[in-house]
């Protein structure tokens, strides 16, 4: 009997609640190089790195002249100061192309006094099966913008239809309609949004109006689009006032600014930058275009770099390869060529049922599916990409793994197309390339002996290190600076309650610092200085 005890049922919930899905972005600036790296629930699925002296950039408009006319082609090659002539294709000018050139000779017939662009006359649309010969001439101006970098020996390709994006809308000089993204499906909003930027918009100006505006406010929008028609007035300056030919009259906004234009959105849970005036320049862009999202921004001032201490460095290096590892020991092969991308599905050492073959074979190609969607993320791969699954028999399972394929890929932002699985259990994908390719190469020449096979004691390493310091410290003067070495040479250097990097300090300074690098080889190194600015000591004092 319970008698009088009371009695407390405790009831809990096993509804799971909906998680969701945050994104880090990790800016890691060098002195030669940016890398971004995209985190969404920690793991890596979008990286970027170029130059920062990187001049041919997808969005650049150029004043370009007509270096050859290919008829045959129905194309011409464009001089926009590439190694490699540009590439325009007919019917990549733009049905406003005539209305560009001819008020492209009204500002260079007046250096001084700016025709008004809302005024300039508007001319018929280029027909579309007229002949590029007919259209342009030989060393003809022309105003042109970038829409694919320099890939491989082919130069730049280019249009002849501008435009400007911004967050929330996209400007199209000489166009005169308002588009609304066919995502936004409310006809209310649809309408609202298009009213908004009809009153705003001036003559000889076209506007696409992009998903991510659906329910923004009308000042955001109107202040957006005076700043891109702004942009617009500064080219047109530009292409005025110089007289060099070819010559760049707008440089699309850095990488970091531009990933966070297209990706921006309210998971973002922060955005680490390990330079000043970088974190400046996104914080200014945070800030323009979501207030309430500045803090996000973080500049990064931690000993590791900052790649290391977000784990991105081990995430780049299992990430890439021609082999890929994903779940229970299976793994895919990745081979690039000129044309296309081949990826094989490999079940590997992984336990196989005798009597469930289809099971197995259906977990596997999930397995793939979930990795593959990431790594064309990851590696930017574009083109063709062929992949050979693992062959099932049940077409309800071939089914199952299109539809997960498909599932995956909604996160994308370049332009896809999937096809089912063929009879021989390939399936093929295309998806868009406005760049190349990226690929790390993962494996690790030998920082001291360069591949000759032949090394110095490693015994002696630390040696070598303690004659680079001296020389650093007593003949160039560099007080201050910090040493990083792989971390199994890092946990040696430190080891013990008088550690080697404490003797190194009582003997030329406590200005001496040692951290531990994931990018580094074995018995690789590297110096930076106060200014954390990279100091070469790879020939200095080598004995």
């Amino acid at each position: 009997m319970l008698g009088d005890i009371p009695f407390i049922i405790i009831w809990k919930s096993t509804k799971k609640r909906n998680k969701v899905m945050t994104s880090e972005l990790i800016i890691d600036v060098k002195e030669k190089e940016i890398s971004i790296a995209l985190l969404e629930d920690k793991n890596l699925v979008e990286y970027q790195t170029e130059p920062r002296s990187v001049s041919f950039s997808v969005g650049n408009v150029y004043i370009a002249k007509v270096r050859k006319l290919m008829p045959g082609l129905n194309a011409s090659f464009v001089d926009v100061g590439c190694e490699k002539d540009a590439f325009l294709h007919y019917l990549d000018l733009g049905a406003q192309i005539n209305s560009f050139q001819k008020y492209l000779k009204q500002l260079q017939s007046d250096r001084k006094n700016l025709y008004p662009f809302e005024k300039a006359s508007r001319l018929p649309d280029l027909k579309k099966d007229g002949s590029i010969a007919s259209t342009l001439s030989k060393d003809e101006e022309i105003l042109v913008q970038i829409v694919k970098e320099p890939i491989s020996t082919k130069g730049p390709r280019l249009t002849g239809e501008l435009s400007f994006a911004g967050r929330y809308l996209v400007l199209m000089p000489f166009h005169d309609k308002v588009s609304v993204s066919s995502k936004i499906k409310s006809s209310e909003e649809r309408a609202r949004l298009k009213q908004i930027i009809q009153s705003a918009r001036s003559r000889n100006i076209g506007v696409i109006v992009r998903t991510v505006a659906e329910g923004c406010d009308g000042e955001e929008l109107k202040r957006e689009l005076n700043i891109l028609t702004k942009k617009w007035e500064e080219v047109l300056k530009k292409v005025q006032q110089t007289q060099k030919r070819p010559q760049l009259v707008y440089e699309e906004t850095s990488r970091a600014v531009a990933l966070l234009r297209d990706l921006f959105n309210p998971t973002y849970s922060a955005i680490y930058v390990n330079n000043e005036s970088v974190f400046a320049e996104i914080k200014d862009y945070i800030t323009l275009i979501a207030p309430e999202k500045s803090n996000i921004v973080k500049l990064y001032e931690g000993r590791l770099p900052i790649f290391d201490n977000f784990g991105i460095t081990k995430q780049l290096k299992s990430g890439f390869g021609k082999t890929v590892n994903y779940k229970h020991g299976a793994y895919l092969i990745i081979e690039h060529t000129e044309a296309m991308h081949v990826v094989d599905v490999n079940s590997g050492n992984r336990t196989k049922a005798e009597n469930d073959q289809e099971k197995n074979a259906l977990e596997v190609n999930l397995g793939a599916a979930d990795e593959l969607a990431r790594q064309l993320r990851l590696r930017d791969m574009g083109g063709i990409i062929i992949v050979d699954f693992i062959d099932m028999h049940l077409a309800e399972d071939r089914q199952l793994l299109y539809e997960r394929m498909c599932k995956n890929m909604q996160n994308d932002r370049a332009r896809h197309n999937i096809l089912p699985l063929s009879k021989f259990g390939l399936m093929q994908i295309t998806r868009q390339r406005v760049r190349p390719a990226m690929n790390i190469n993962v494996e690790e020449v030998c920082p001291t002996c360069f591949g000759k096979g032949t090394i110095k004691s490693s015994l002696l390493f630390t040696d070598q290190l303690e004659r680079k310091i001296n020389y650093l410290v007593k003949k160039i003067g560099e007080k201050k600076f910090t040493l990083h070495v792989h971390p199994y040479v890092a946990a040696y250097i430190n080891k013990g309650f008088i550690s080697l990097k404490r003797r190194w300090q009582l003997k030329y300074g406590f200005g001496v610092k040692v951290i531990a690098s994931q990018k580094l080889a074995f018995l690789q190194y590297e110096f930076y200085d106060r200014n954390n600015q990279f100091v070469d000591m790879k020939e200095e004092c080598d004995e």
